[in-house]
């Protein structure tokens, strides 16, 4: 199926969570301040099937920490080649929840940086998820 701006395909659920599973860079969309805010975060996709989340850590005292925990936030991760002719994008809603399982620290963040303290973890379950494959417009 073509998507809604007239190039790629629309990607199924398990489509779409298999190609998150291969990003490590997201970003979370949220509210500060009464507007819009966008962060770059690492991430993880966690969970069995039919119940996963998106993972990430952030500083507890940060606009995206206070932003996002307990409310619906959007999520976007994607991938495409250098002459942007070819890659994909995935989107997600959910609500960010505060976790305070200790095992999210070696799952939400794989980079070689030392965790810092007063880190806490967001989840945000699967609820709505989006996804394309771009293609070339010649194809």
């Amino acid at each position: 199926m073509v998507d809604d701006v007239g190039f790629g395909r629309l990607l199924d659920r398990q489509q779409c969570l298999a190609l998150l599973r291969t990003a490590s860079l997201g970003r979370v969309v949220f509210t500060h301040r009464a507007m819009p805010a966008v962060r770059p975060v690492r991430f993880a996709v966690v969970g069995p099937e039919r119940h996963e989340a998106v993972v990430f850590g952030v500083p507890a005292g940060s606009s995206l920490y206070a932003g996002a925990r307990d409310a619906v936030v959007a999520f976007e991760a994607d991938d495409f080649a250098p002459d942007l002719g070819a890659g994909w994008y995935v989107s997600l809603l959910g609500r960010a929840i505060d976790s305070a399982d200790a095992d999210l620290a070696g799952i939400a963040c794989a980079c070689p940086c030392p965790a810092r303290d007063g880190r806490r973890f967001l989840q945000v379950p699967v609820e709505a998820i989006t996804g394309h494959r771009i293609a070339c417009h010649a194809e």
